[in-house]
């Protein structure tokens, strides 16, 4: 068995460039791991399983860890079963990346326990055909993300600093987060290059294009954004399709 820890991420800003023909949407963003995780216990079984310590979540095959191991033995070829024991600390729907980050962290140590050797970008190519999100969870933990997330582009680290992750009760549909764009899409950004340059630089604040849309499904989170802000902190911003915030600076933290 073999025990292994599934980061949670933020979006330290997200463009929505363009819907795509096939349904996605393009993107531009910057992805940062934090140090909010789940713990994946894996080891080798005589059938797929799947456990987890929060009743809320499915564990069956709609789960993406079930999905990744799924996909590993299809494209490896392998008779062989996994079962994963899941303690879950990421908040669902919560835009933390929670569900994506399992199925890299269920591939790699699928890899591990099968000793098969696979290379990690092989991996992440895998990984891509059961989330956009996936790919970025092979990557060294900053990474600017094109494409419909798929295309990783690894960074230098930032410099560590303390955050706070705010999450209301309640979740938000991705999906539906995405299908509310329609309403707001004279308003996204324009196709582009040059976030990534310039927001290194400091021409460009943290956004996030799918805040209005979230906002549309939940008022509520309009609300708890502006008393955020107003509680001291420098920046407040919804991560991913939501309905989890990430706060940096010295602001009040909400009981």
């Amino acid at each position: 068995m073999i025990s292994l820890f599934s980061p949670a991420k933020i979006n330290q800003f997200l463009r929505i460039v363009s819907k795509r023909a096939d349904g996605y949407h393009n993107l531009s963003s910057l992805f940062q791991t934090i140090s909010l995780g789940d713990t994946l216990n894996i080891e080798l079984s005589d059938r797929d399983e799947l456990v987890c310590d929060d009743p809320t979540l499915p564990t069956d095959k709609t789960n993406l860890i079930l999905k990744a191991i799924e996909l590993f033995k299809r494209k490896t070829g392998l008779a062989i079963s996994f079962k994963v024991k899941l303690n879950k600390r990421i908040p669902i729907q919560s835009g933390l990346g929670g569900g994506s980050s399992n199925a890299a962290t269920t591939l790699w140590g699928c890899n591990q326990l099968a000793q098969t050797q696979i290379s990690v970008q092989t991996l992440k190519e895998w990984g891509a055909e059961i989330g956009s999100d996936v790919p970025f969870f092979f990557s060294q933990g900053t990474a600017y993300c094109t494409g419909r997330g798929e295309k990783v582009l690894d960074l230098p680290p930032f410099p560590s600093r303390s955050l706070w992750i705010v999450k209301p009760e309640g979740g938000l549909s991705t999906p539906e987060v995405y299908r509310r764009l329609k309403f707001v899409a004279s308003e996204l950004g324009n196709e582009n290059g040059n976030d990534l340059d310039s927001f290194l630089s400091g021409k460009l604040s943290s956004f996030n294009d799918l805040e209005r849309p979230a906002f549309e499904i939940r008022p509520d989170l309009h609300q708890l954004k502006e008393t955020l802000l107003s509680s001291g902190f420098d920046r407040v911003l919804l991560s991913g399709s939501g309905s989890a915030f990430f706060c940096l600076g010295e602001g009040k933290v909400l009981q």
